[in-house]
């Protein structure tokens, strides 16, 4: 069975700028990465948006909703900024679907070169085929449910709230 990669940005996917300093998106990095990760996993990719997640809005995430609804796939991977991957699993929680979905991200860009986004989401695939029906946050290792995950923003790792 495959499994659905929807992309939403986050700094998973972000570039440097050399001349300005600043952070941008152009395209997703996730084919690079599985390619070079070796993933041997029947992945659909598919580019919703390509946003910093504090910009982005509930429309964003309903967006985001109605793809993990009609999509046929019942195991789905979504690459996330980190600063609301929280809220956005709450909202996707709380539809109940009956499908394994799993958000992820990254807190250092991919193009940096020492991104923990390869890590991440070598760790969400193989969470997304193991992890019964429901919505997850996986960052560092480790899982959590949609209700019980925060970003601990003094130390930048997710956390339990209990």
């Amino acid at each position: 069975m495959a499994i659905k990669v929807l992309v939403t940005g986050g700094t998973f996917d972000k570039e440097y700028d050399e001349l300005s300093g600043k952070l941008f998106f152009k395209n997703t990095h996730l084919t690079e990465i599985l390619q070079l990760g070796r993933c041997n996993l029947p992945v659909q990719v598919r580019t919703l948006m390509m946003i910093d997640s504090l910009e982005m809005t509930d429309a964003d995430r309903e967006i985001i909703l109605n793809h993990c609804k009609s999509c046929t796939e019942e195991k789905i991977v979504i690459t996330h900024g980190t600063d609301t991957m929280e809220t956005t699993a709450r909202f996707l929680g709380k539809a109940n679907l009956q499908k394994t979905i799993v958000l992820t991200g990254a807190m250092i860009p991919y193009k940096f070169g020492s991104s923990d986004g390869l890590f991440n989401l070598g760790a969400a695939l193989g969470f997304v085929q193991t992890l019964p029906i429901g919505v997850y946050v996986v960052m560092n290792g480790r899982y959590f449910g949609w209700n019980n995950v925060r970003k601990n923003k003094s130390n930048g790792m997710f956390e339990s709230l209990q």
